[in-house]
């Protein structure tokens, strides 16, 4: 073998396993890329649930309040009735 044939030889040994390790690399950095991009994607389209939960819960909570707010201003106005009612017995007894 002449020594160009040898350089040869050496280098495309030496050369083609560090080629292939690059390009694995580069594959591989892609895939997780791609991974990862899938990923964030599962967690915005979680967190836009969540959201949705929670604009519903607080519809849900906004409604409580507004019947609370009714059950109070008629017992209420049941009292003024009762307190009504009492005191004209009290002054016709």
């Amino acid at each position: 073998m002449s020594p160009d044939v040898q350089t040869v030889t050496a280098l495309v040994t030496a050369g083609l396993p560090t080629l292939t390790v690059l390009v694995s690399i580069l594959i591989n950095n892609h895939r997780l890329g791609d991974m990862n991009q899938r990923i964030s994607d599962f967690h915005r389209s979680v967190d836009r649930r969540f959201d949705d939960v929670s604009r519903r819960f607080d519809d849900v909570n906004r409604r409580f309040d507004e019947q609370r707010d009714m059950w109070r201003a008629d017992l209420f106005r049941v009292e003024q009735v009762l307190d009504a009612r009492l005191k004209h017995l009290e002054e016709h007894r």
